[in-house]
């Protein structure tokens, strides 16, 4: 599927003072401020509870921030949940082409942009298998796809790899720095592992303890497409090691 072609400075997420306060009195998020543009990958990490995937609903209109303000500079936004949420009863390539369906596609269109979907991820074969033939890994592959049909500008990723195991986790990560490479969208991801948030951004964003708000951003120097090597590198285990600090300082 082809990039959306937009300025390299073109901003798509603007979050400014963002405060999250539930009916029960919980505090969710507290003065959160973030820009995502296109081209950039932002990986948040934090303590469990902190709000990560709060703000992925906030951002995506699925929640209500109670303060501050929330920019969505495009009405193209995929975003990849921690389950598959692949509809049983249909095939693969039903299931991708989903989306495309419900945004009034034409048939022709939306099995054409599903087939395009099925190939960056590598499942074109698999298209009229179910979704219980499939592994772990491969039904994370088709949600993405059924995303990618849309062509989204801006993609949020809630923790998609966290139930996989290490080896596939890791095939994974570089199949979406791959796709990340080649299509150009905006990206933020919810993650619990560092290796994974180092590995796939561009910047890191370390949330402290509820109610969460950002403690430290950390840009990440290296060039895409990025080898699986890279983890052994001195910079990268320095970076990862000064978010982990982050992390624990936030947690203490």
């Amino acid at each position: 599927m082809t990039a959306v072609e937009l300025p390299s400075t073109t901003t798509l997420l603007s979050i400014r003072d963002a405060e999250l306060e539930f009916p029960n009195g919980t505090r969710a998020l507290e003065s959160v401020d973030l820009d995502v543009s296109r081209g950039e990958f932002v990986s948040i990490v934090g303590p469990s509870g902190c709000g990560k995937s709060t703000l992925l609903r906030v951002v995506s209109g699925l929640t209500d921030c109670t303060a501050g303000d929330v920019a969505v500079n495009t009405e193209t936004i995929g975003y990849v949940f921690q389950e598959a949420t692949l509809l049983p009863w249909r095939s693969v390539r039903d299931n991708v082409a989903l989306l495309a369906e419900l945004d009034g596609l034409s048939k022709t269109e939306r099995y054409g942009r599903a087939d395009i979907a099925l190939d960056l991820v590598g499942l074109r074969e698999f298209g009229k298998h179910l979704p219980h033939q499939l592994s772990g890994g491969m039904r994370m592959r088709a949600s993405v796809a059924r995303s990618l049909t849309l062509a989204p500008e801006l993609f949020l990723f809630d923790e998609p790899f966290g139930a996989l195991d290490e080896i596939t986790r890791q095939r994974l990560n570089e199949e979406l720095a791959g796709l990340f490479h080649s299509q150009g969208f905006g990206a933020v991801l919810v993650t619990h592992s560092v290796t994974e948030a180092v590995f796939l951004s561009t910047r890191v964003i370390v949330m402290s303890g509820r109610p969460g708000t950002i403690v430290e951003e950390i840009e990440i120097p290296f060039a895409y497409p990025r080898e699986p090597s890279i983890q052994f590198d001195p910079e990268f285990i320095a970076i990862a090691e000064r978010v982990s600090t982050a992390l624990r300082e936030a947690h203490s």
